[in-house]
């Protein structure tokens, strides 16, 4: 008997009829003898419901209330989901996320996962029940409901089969698995049966859409066995056909994998470009842009630093497109004064695109053919940013799509393994 965790969506979850078909999916798993814990995502659009009316009500609302709203969409999923399944007569027992309990940090909106206490959930699998329990969110050391971030569910079930040992986390969505890239926009793009790790963990953090990054940062540190299969399958098919469909997350560099020199472009459009220009070049001036900008609980992902004129430089990063006002806010204040910048600028019409694969470590010319494609094409790069398994690039956001077919095509993902 294993113990298995099963992650389900929004899109999943997002009528009685579907909750049903998840309600028949577990009742198959349990009845082939495995124990299982269920982690629900909010009904499709429940949440963006809940804080479109809070932003009705304030163009500013508090983030422990924002937090105390959104965790309510999560609790309908468990409710519903446990009656389906004692409507067919499947023990089950839903809980929330303070009940089990599962610790967070007190960063409303954007929290972290401390510790999830087991004793409740091993209690009533012993017992033979299913137990649901509440993607999404926590409470802190004063009882305070916290919420991890929009697609924090997935980060709660690697969690949580970390927390019990699981055999294996199966995360459900409305996609199949993991492609070389986004299908919509490359209608040649391939499924991959195996993704490493490494890769996975690229491209959640480039803009990839299919795992939330903390997730799979989750699964790396303790090694939790994650698979990505669709839900919207039949939910009665067998356990082995069920099995080796969608994505499997390695940890490990399998002689056996698709020996592709790149695995996937990834691409995100959430970006945001941000420039302070003309800054004294002295020690600790890029510590005082992104210090303030860290204090204000804001991302930055891409950084370039470039040699100005007269003892200066200019300083470019960027953020996500939600957090752009709140950082050039943040610059524009007290900031700008203290640096002595000449100026700060920044955009939000542009896009991130990369190239991700652990073949990069023994081929040369990745990044020449990159660039190379992009200028047949007719696409200026705005920054660039390498790491041992990954080139990215910053474009304006018009020449997002050409750029992603040409490079899935430059680098061959659009023929079979």
């Amino acid at each position: 008997m294993a113990l298995i965790v099963h992650k389900y969506g929004g899109t999943s979850m997002g009528s009685p009829e579907r909750i049903k078909n998840v309600a028949r999916r577990i009742a198959k798993w349990r009845a082939a003898g495995h124990q299982i814990v269920v982690v629900p995502s909010a009904m499709s659009g429940e949440t963006n419901r809940l804080l479109g009316i809070a932003r009705e009500i304030s163009k500013t609302p508090n983030e422990r209330e924002l937090d105390m709203i959104a965790s309510t969409g999560e609790q309908v999923s468990v409710g519903l989901l446990a009656i389906a399944l004692l409507d067919i007569g499947v023990p089950a027992r839903s809980y929330t996320g303070w009940q089990v309990p599962i610790k967070t940090d007190n960063a409303y909106t954007k929290a972290r996962i401390h510790s999830i206490d087991d004793k409740r959930v091993r209690q009533d699998l012993d017992a033979g029940k299913v137990v649901i329990i509440t993607g999404f969110q926590g409470v802190d050391d004063d009882g305070n409901i916290t919420t991890l971030g929009r697609g924090g569910s997935d980060t709660s079930a690697v969690a949580v089969a970390a927390a019990l040992n699981a055999q294996e986390c199966l995360i459900y969505t409305d996609v199949d698995g993991v492609y070389t890239t986004d299908p919509r926009v490359v209608a040649e793009a391939r499924r991959l049966k195996v993704v490493s790790f490494e890769e996975m963990l690229e491209m959640a953090s480039l803009g990839s859409k299919v795992l939330q990054i903390r997730s799979v940062e989750f699964a790396g540190k303790y090694k939790v066995r994650t698979r990505v299969l669709s839900s919207l399958t039949d939910p009665l098919m067998s356990l082995d056909e069920e099995m080796k469909s969608g994505t499997l997350i390695t940890f490990e560099e399998d002689e056996n994998m698709e020996q592709a020199v790149i695995s996937g472009i990834a691409f995100n459009r959430d970006e945001a470009k941000i420039t302070v220009l003309g800054v004294p070049d002295r020690p600790g001036i890029a510590y005082q842009i992104l210090g303030a900008i860290a204090d204000a609980n804001i991302e930055v992902d891409m950084i370039i630093q470039n040699q100005g004129m007269g003892g200066t430089t200019d300083f470019s990063f960027t953020v996500h497109r939600n957090d752009f006002d709140k950082a050039m806010a943040t610059l524009n204040g007290t900031v700008k004064a203290a640096i002595g910048a000449r100026e700060i600028n920044g955009a939000t019409n542009v896009c991130k695109v990369s190239a991700v694969g652990i073949g990069m470590r023994s081929h040369v010319g990745i990044a020449s053919l990159m660039f190379k494609t992009l200028s047949e094409e007719g696409i200026n790069i705005q920054m660039i940013s390498t790491s041992e398994i990954k080139i990215s690039v910053i474009l304006e956001d018009k020449y997002m799509e050409l750029a992603v077919r040409a490079l899935h095509s430059a680098f061959g993902l659009d023929k079979k393994a």
